[in-house]
This record gives C-alpha cells, sequence and structure tokens, in this order.
C-alpha cells in the first residue's frame, strides 16, 4: 500500500478594477463556492505594486539589461 500526500494548490490574482464596478465584481466572485475574495487597502496596494515593480527590476539587473543602484542610493531614500 502507498501512502500519497495530496498537494492542494490555488491561484491568486489580484485586479485592478474601476471604483464604479468593483461592488459588482466583488458580488459576483462571492457567489463561486471556490472563490475567495477580499478588497485591498490602497496601503496594502501600493506596497504589492512596489514589490512587482522591484522584482521586476531585479529580474532586469540578473538578465544585464538594467545596472544595479548603489546601495548607499537605496539607503538615501529611505
Amino acid at each position: 500500500m502507498h501512502n500519497f500526500t495530496v498537494i492542494k494548490t490555488s491561484m491568486k490574482v489580484l485586479l485592478d478594477i474601476k471604483d464604479e464596478k468593483a461592488h459588482f465584481v466583488m458580488e459576483l466572485l462571492q457567489n463561486f463556492s471556490f472563490v475567495k475574495a477580499k478588497t485591498l487597502t490602497p496601503y496594502k496596494a501600493k506596497v504589492l505594486e512596489d514589490v512587482k515593480e522591484a522584482v521586476e527590476e531585479m529580474k532586469l539587473v540578473k538578465a544585464g539589461k538594467l545596472q544595479a543602484r548603489n546601495p548607499e542610493d537605496l539607503f538615501d531614500e529611505l
């Protein structure tokens, strides 16, 4: 007899919806038992966008298509 581990996976999707349509889309998504939908605060949405941008920049640096910034410059921005 074999023991198998079942790994449940799910896809995460970030949607950018116009304010006047957001309520409709959220209501629609919540009617599907297999979808968990929640709204993000503007702050969390900004943080996610910033992280996405940083990851894209790192990919470009690794590919040699963008020059890495000096660490001191990064600290000065903070």
